[in-house]
């Protein structure tokens, strides 16, 4: 019997993307801090995540061999702008330390979501050679 990897994995795979988008944004953020009129933009992982379950659920299947893999279709999340705690005089609207915060949180999100899909791989690994 074949494996399924997207039974296997469910959301988690496209779960990991989008919380590396979601570190390239506040990292962008950051880096444009002293930026004058920058806007701080941010990435709603659960609605992009919910919208995903909803397409993950909706099953495609390709009819022809020179369609596009349903599972290679990428997403692009939307980004949204974040209202500002404070504004500063010139119109970016940066707060570093929340910036810094959430970057922190993502990235311990990445490790948690990696090291669940490292346990499922070994798991997986396991069943097929039968340990």
């Amino acid at each position: 019997m074949a494996i399924n990897f997207n039974n296997a994995l469910g959301i988690h795979e496209q779960a990991l993307q989008l919380k590396v988008k979601r570190s390239e944004v506040l990292a962008n953020n950051l880096v444009n801090a002293d930026t004058p009129n920058f806007k701080a933009r941010d990435i709603d992982f659960q609605a992009v995540l919910k919208g995903q379950q909803g397409a993950t659920s909706t099953r495609l299947q390709a009819t022809h061999s020179r369609h596009i893999a349903p599972s290679s279709l990428a997403f692009e999340p939307q980004l949204q702008y974040r209202n500002p705690l404070q504004p500063s005089l010139d119109g970016n609207t940066v707060d570093e330390q929340v910036e810094m915060t959430r970057f922190a949180k993502n990235t311990m999100d990445f490790q948690a979501s990696f090291q669940f899909l490292n346990g499922r791989f070994k798991g997986l690994k396991s069943a097929i050679r039968g340990d």
